[in-house]
């Protein structure tokens, strides 16, 4: 059955888990950015955690169905109507035949993420549907959706209407956030007083905030004076090409610090002096412009604690659910 978009939203793609193995060809791995809302969505309707749903940012589509099927809208604040009435977030809801999906203003976070049962049917693209709109692959013919489109949907697998995520298991979104980071590889190249600015500082996410990268503002960082090396500018960020991994943390001129997500290119020219630890980039994903960030400094073994903590909650929602 395929689901009709009357009204496409500001910016609505086909996400999935992402698609991995490509980086260090150039080909970044997309998927939702708030990864654990696209599993909890997901599992809500039956589908399998990493199956292709919609992402939406600040303003959701509307969507006409063609057949009877289950949805659930989870992540940003953006609360769901069939309609013109009120559906639950973070639950499974029925729809109709004939029936129309529209959303109302968001309220808190940016992003939210909408499953159908069955999944979206989009072909794969190097092994996943995700959307990755700079390389115009995957999704539906490459890019956000546009009004006139149909989203073929995929059998289901075992609708379940009123089904239900605990409060307790459901993210706080909040407009004041503390992202942790592991600072380097090249955070040797602030200063001392530039270090103690990055961490010390509260900074403010700028309206430059995407699937590619999200720009902050605030102080400047000041760098250690050097002789540029072979192959590098004269900018005091610049440095000799290297990969980026996802979160990383570059800041060019030395100001507004720009968090690299899941669209990113793979390397350039620009310092990293810090990587947003895994468990937090669906922190990153949900935080809207101006929201008032602090960056925190952890060592490897608490980021790998709340790596483990964080598959520990996924666990705990496909236990919910299966």
């Amino acid at each position: 059955m395929p689901v009709d978009v009357r009204k496409p939203g500001l910016s609505t793609t086909v996400q999935d888990a992402g698609r991995n193995g490509y980086y260090d060809v150039g080909i970044p791995p997309s998927g939702a950015l708030d990864q654990y809302s696209l599993a909890v969505a997901n599992h809500l309707v039956g589908n399998p955690p990493g199956a292709a749903a919609l992402e939406c940012v600040y303003m959701g589509p509307e969507l006409v169905f063609t057949e009877a099927t289950v949805v659930a809208v989870t992540g940003a604040e953006l609360a769901p109507r069939v309609n013109g009435e009120d559906r639950p977030l973070w639950e499974s809801f029925p729809v109709a035949a004939g029936d129309v999906l529209d959303f109302a203003f968001i309220k808190a976070g940016a992003r939210a993420y909408i499953a159908v049962s069955g999944g979206i049917d989009v072909p794969q693209v190097l092994g996943s549907r995700s959307t990755y709109g700079l390389g115009a692959l995957g999704g539906l013919d490459g890019r956000p959706l546009q009004q006139g489109d149909s989203l073929p949907i995929g059998g289901a697998y075992a609708p379940a209407a009123g089904r239900h995520l605990p409060a307790d298991l459901r993210p706080t979104l909040s407009k004041d956030v503390e992202i942790r980071v592991v600072m380097g590889l090249y955070d040797h190249r602030l200063a001392a007083a530039g270090r103690e600015s990055f961490l010390g500082s509260t900074w403010t996410l700028t309206p430059v905030a995407d699937r590619v990268g999200f720009r902050y503002k605030g102080a400047e960082l000041e760098t250690v004076e050097r002789e540029a090396p072979f192959g590098a500018g004269q900018d005091p960020s610049n440095i000799v090409d290297a990969p980026y991994p996802i979160g990383s943390i570059q800041v060019p001129g030395g100001v507004e610090p720009i968090i690299l997500h899941r669209d990113a290119v793979s390397g350039g020219g620009y310092m990293m002096i810090a990587t947003v630890i895994s468990g937090d980039l669906d922190i990153v994903a949900q935080s809207a412009p101006n929201t008032r960030t602090r960056f925190v400094a952890v060592g490897l073994d608490e980021a790998l604690d709340a790596r483990g903590a964080y598959r520990k909650r996924a666990r705990r929602v496909a236990d919910l659910f299966s």
